[in-house]
């Protein structure tokens, strides 16, 4: 099924006789081969509105990102969460979608400066379960109330309803950017710098160590930028090199695609836990034999990590380690009897997972949209 419009997915939920598999561009699946109807969204597209001025930007959920990047560019302007491009990692095709950004809070290395996804999501139209049209929040900030749906369908990974529009809040594209860079650290020390890095007055807004090398990034005025990065240099990342401009992007965009790992065999996961805790567990890791790689943003916050087909052991492994340090991991690419085998995301505790319960059976009660993905 393929809607054009937002009344004709309407029909089709409340139509519907078996279960509905959401499908946008189909860059990121993840968990386990669903099973029922294809819902294709990539119909319902278009750029609604856009005021440069107003920092403002209207979308339908199936437009391409790289069509609204394109839009933003035009005047200066780009999305502020760096979303993730997950094709090379997932050997996926098709181009990916603003309503797959939002139902996956779809969120890169900038997130320790601006924040994620949802936090420049400002409204959301939806059609619920019951083939209800659903909207919440505006062009402004201040527009939401009820429940916060804005919110709650960004990383509800379409469990909750079908997503059709979306309002973000965009910002401009700094004037400059720099990367002071280091290899040959361990990650105990690399994630160490990057704290000290982020904790300084210095407006971080990239924070890596990938495998042997440490990077720090800082955008803005010409002269902010270039003070900024003396600073640093002469205090917590002394003995650190500069990069600029396009060899500085291009850093960053391997370690927002996580690039190291697309070539390489094994299950990837992603975990967040304290930034500190990153190097804490790998060595926790390693220490039970499970071999891995492993790769730090968000100031050691986020760690991919690359690790054989191990099966429902290596998995019980990650998330007995997680347990004291009160993080989460989530399966993103494996085999298919691996996803079958394990949960992609990490299990709710029993209150948690009462609340996820009552959700989807109050925006779906009939149990159709993407069933089985999220518990």
């Amino acid at each position: 099924m393929r809607p054009e419009t937002e009344a004709e997915l309407a029909e089709m939920v409340v139509g519907a006789q078996a279960p509905l598999v959401i499908r946008g561009g189909g860059t990121r699946p993840i968990g386990a081969p669903l099973a029922g109807d294809r819902l294709e969204m990539s119909g319902v597209s278009g750029v609604v509105l856009h005021e440069p001025g107003a920092l403002t930007l209207v979308v339908k959920a199936g437009t391409s990102v790289a069509e609204v990047e394109k839009v933003l560019a035009a005047e200066g302007q780009r999305l502020p969460f760096e979303p993730m491009d997950h094709r090379a990692l997932l050997g996926t095709e098709g181009q990916p979608t603003m309503g797959g950004l939002v139902a996956g809070n779809v969120s890169g290395s900038r997130r320790v400066q601006v924040g994620a996804c949802r936090d420049f999501l400002l409204g959301v139209r939806f059609v619920d379960g019951m083939g209800q049209v659903l909207k919440n929040g505006g062009r402004v900030m201040k527009n939401v109330t009820g429940y916060d749906l804005v919110k709650l369908m960004a990383g509800s990974w379409g469990t909750l309803g079908v997503l059709t529009e979306l309002s973000f809040k965009v910002l401009a594209i700094p004037q400059a950017e720099a990367t002071l860079v280091r290899r040959g650290l361990s990650a105990t020390a690399g994630v160490g710098l990057l704290g000290r890095a982020l904790g300084s007055p210095f407006d971080v807004s990239g924070a890596a160590y990938l495998e042997d090398r440490t990077q720090v990034r800082l955008e803005g005025l010409s002269g902010s930028v270039a003070y900024r990065v003396a600073q640093l240099q002469a205090g917590a990342l002394a003995g650190f090199d500069v990069v600029e401009g396009a060899e500085s992007a291009a850093l960053w965009q391997e370690v927002r695609d996580v690039m190291p790992f697309a070539q390489a065999a094994g299950a990837v996961w992603r975990v967040s836990v304290k930034p500190s805790d990153g190097p804490v567990l790998s060595a926790g890791l390693q220490a039970q034999g499970l071999r891995h790689r492993a790769i730090y943003d968000w100031g050691g916050g986020l760690v991919w990590l690359l690790v054989g087909e191990t099966g429902d052991a290596g998995a019980a492994e990650i998330r007995r380690q997680l347990a004291p340090l009160g993080g989460h991991a989530t399966l993103i690419r494996g085999s298919d009897s691996l996803r079958a085998q394990v949960p992609v995301f990490q299990p709710d505790s029993g209150p948690l997972a009462a609340i996820s319960k009552g959700l989807r059976d109050r925006f779906d009660p009939k149990g159709i949209l993407n069933p089985g993905l999220m518990g």
